[in-house]
């Protein structure tokens, strides 16, 4: 939980880290949708570069692996004109047993202005806000099972360019939701942004108990969950994050819980499916869904360049 003021704001409520979606303003995620919007057209560009980051330097620090965030963001940190140092952690002094926050101020002393962190403990990206210089801004690209507020952004992108208006919909989230940090993510904003009905499906075992507090109803039938939605957010299977005995098996899970052809027909007929990636075919969605007319897989990821593009640039035009 983000403490009574937002670290994540300056006195004016402007944006100084991107921490959580949790505790941010509505009108922080419209500015950011919105100058997110103004980017996409730099994709089409013969020179994709705008020079507002020339000058300053991105240090991208992942932890875990990852290989749309990082990719993405690096592409978005170039686009904007920075210069991009992309640490090789495993080869990094943290490998030697160097801390945290000794890597972070060190690398601050290299003139750093901005942290993108991955780290597979929940709080990272927070502590290193909390330590590092006025003028460096952290994003956090991931942390534990807490939080991966750019992936929200851009879900929330991709909703409101295919939906329009967030104040009528149905969303679904499916899957592996305790272990999911997108789907934290999620909840926080689609709560924010006014959605009515956000539904929470999967087996008891994958499901929070705590989401009723939030606002979500809670299914673990499937035909429930998806009748009549409008969005389906479909998730991963984060097996590298359970103990055994959560499922009895992927094929189990598929049967019961993995979007089908017959299962979509449930939902709208211009329902939208998406996923944060990276997919399993046959264990959460079928290959039908993922490559059918009503998937948004492929757009997401474009619109995630845009949405960190917005991210770091109205980041570093404001001021601690």
């Amino acid at each position: 939980m983000l403490s009574k003021r937002n670290p994540q704001l300056n006195k004016h409520g402007e944006l100084i880290h991107l921490l959580s979606i949790e505790g941010l303003p509505r009108a922080v995620i419209e500015q950011i949708l919105d100058t997110a919007g103004s980017f996409l057209s730099v994709n089409d560009r013969e020179v994709k570069k705008v020079p507002l980051l020339r000058g300053k330097s991105v240090f991208n620090l992942f932890f875990e692996n990852s290989t749309r965030t990082r990719t993405t963001f690096e592409i978005a940190a170039k686009r904007l004109s920075a210069d991009v140092i992309n640490l090789d952690i495993a080869r990094s002094s943290t490998a030697k047993g160097e801390t945290l926050l000794d890597t972070v101020a060190n690398l601050s002393a290299m003139h750093a202005d901005m942290f993108v962190v991955r780290h597979s403990e929940s709080g990272a990206p927070h502590l290193i806000a909390q330590h590092c210089a006025p003028h460096v801004h952290v994003v956090n690209a991931g942390d534990g099972r807490h939080a991966h507020p750019t992936q929200g952004l851009l879900d929330m992108y991709t909703i409101r360019h295919f939906k329009k208006d967030f104040r009528n919909l149905t969303v679904a989230i499916v899957g592996d939701i305790v272990h999911s940090r997108v789907a934290r993510s999620d909840i926080h904003a689609l709560n924010i942004l006014g959605v009515p009905e956000i539904r929470a499906v999967g087996p008891k075992t994958l499901v929070p108990g705590d989401l009723r507090d939030m606002g979500v109803r809670v299914c673990h039938d499937m035909a429930e969950g998806v009748k009549d939605a409008d969005v389906i957010i479909m998730l991963r299977l984060q097996n590298e994050r359970m103990n055994g005995g959560m499922l009895p098996s992927s094929g189990e899970f598929f049967k019961h819980f993995g979007l089908t052809p017959e299962k979509l027909a449930l939902a709208k007929p211009d329902a939208i499916v998406m996923h944060p990636g990276p997919i399993n075919r046959g264990v959460e969605i079928a290959s039908e869904v993922a490559d059918g007319r009503s998937s948004v897989i492929l757009p997401q990821v474009t619109f995630g360049i845009a949405v960190r593009m917005a991210v770091m640039a109205i980041l570093a035009g404001n001021e601690a």
